[in-house]
């Protein structure tokens, strides 16, 4: 994609629509790709041993392959794929499962079909809040940090509910607000802007997971292990991250990205945003 008018990035943020996500994603993934080196578009789990982000992206994979239990599973639908990097990962870690990856944006789909090499992965190009998958087809359930753009929410919950076999798992790892309240999102301040989901709360997604009937398992928070290592791997770096960022962006679009890798690690300590990794069966 060309380089928008930034009135429209700030209306593709503002709207939050479907088309509007997908223009973001077309115009912004090329920046996780140059800050990371590879295709995930996570912000990663850091621990002690993590290098890079790309290295951080890999343990989240990793992470949610565990909690998915997919050394057990057999059909596996991935809503929100991305490039399906993380479908990749998985299915080299597990060679006995099938992965449908679902994808609103048909650019990822196709990027993730010159790259793919590796059979038994289908790629769907749909709405995650109307499947077209049938009734109990599925044993796992993965949205890998794309939970957090589905409008209405209850309504892809409520998909997984019905696409997932009897004892079935589905695993969601979500960018969240840490409480419901309008004054946290005015805490967040120029991440109103730039992280550019509905902001939805923990409390909110754990209802509707039980309205559905769905049964909550497992929740980590692991906020402290997202947001500010990657914060303070950007400001470490940034002057080389800026150069590359510059090749092919603006610096008006680099610059709100540093405010807002600063604003993240604020948010993260003062325990206003949080990741949730949260675990369900039927």
């Amino acid at each position: 994609m060309n380089n928008p008018n930034p009135m429209d990035v700030i209306l593709w943020t503002l709207r939050r629509g479907e088309g509007d996500i997908v223009n973001m994603y077309n115009y912004l993934s090329e920046l996780m790709q140059i800050s990371t080196g590879r295709n995930f578009l996570n912000f990663g789990y850091w621990d002690n041993a993590t290098k890079s982000p790309a290295d951080a992206q890999t343990n989240l994979c990793n992470l949610i392959g565990d909690m998915a239990e997919l050394e057990n599973a057999r059909h596996i639908l991935d809503v929100g794929s991305g490039f399906s990097e993380p479908a990749f990962l998985w299915k080299k870690a597990y060679p006995n499962i099938t992965i449908t990856c679902l994808n609103i944006n048909p650019n990822q789909l196709k990027f993730a079909n010159i790259q793919k090499k590796i059979s038994e992965i289908n790629l769907v190009n749909a709405t995650a809040v109307k499947i077209p998958i049938s009734d109990r087809s599925c044993d796992r359930i993965i949205a890998l940090e794309s939970a957090q753009h589905f409008r209405p929410i209850k309504e892809f919950i409520s998909e997984t509910g019905r696409i997932l076999k009897k004892d079935g798992t589905a695993v969601f790892a979500i960018p969240v607000l840490s409480k419901p309240s309008k004054f946290s999102v005015l805490k967040i301040g120029i991440l109103k802007m730039t992280w550019s989901s509905e902001h939805y709360d923990i409390d909110a997604i754990k209802k509707i997971i039980q309205d559905i009937g769905l049964n909550i398992t497992e929740i980590r928070l692991v906020g402290s292990n997202v947001y500010p290592p990657l914060a303070e791997y950007y400001i470490q770096n940034h002057r080389f991250l800026r150069s590359e960022i510059l090749k092919r962006y603006p610096s008006y679009v680099e610059t709100i990205l540093f405010r807002s890798m600063l604003k993240m690690k604020q948010a993260a300590t003062n325990h206003t945003i949080e990741y949730v990794l949260i675990k369900c069966t039927k």
